[in-house]
């Protein structure tokens, strides 16, 4: 399988989790990022197949972390996976380009069917 993941969450722990879970499941998290801009960053270096972003997070939240993506590959394939379950915040981060939307705390099933449905 072999396919790249960026992980983008504020919160070390989830990254944790997150890294934890998509490792074992046979995918490979070449990056994390802390906040937005760095996940910004880290995804035109790195050039993930999928990149998992949180929306609340500091510097750059994760809706103008995925517009900035989106700017640098319209193709780019995001799942949000983020406690903000509320239906605005649904909606803006699938305008910005999100494919999917986790909500936290996260099913790991429900996770990898996200990832599964996006680079298989």
């Amino acid at each position: 399988m072999g396919k790249n993941i960026l992980v983008a969450d504020d919160a070390a722990f989830m990254r944790m989790r997150l890294a934890k879970l998509l490792t074992e499941s046979g995918y490979s998290v070449v990056g994390e990022a802390e906040n937005g801009k760095v996940a910004v960053e880290k995804f035109e270096k790195l050039k993930p197949d999928l990149t998992i972003v949180d929306i609340t997070m500091p510097v750059m939240d994760g809706i103008q972390a995925i517009a900035e993506i989106k700017k640098v590959d319209p193709d780019a394939k995001i799942i949000v996976c983020s406690a903000m379950g509320q239906q605005n915040m649904v909606i803006q981060a699938v305008k910005a380009g999100a494919k999917d939307y986790v909500l936290k705390p996260f099913q790991p099933a429900r996770v990898l069917d996200a990832v599964r449905k996006q680079i298989g």
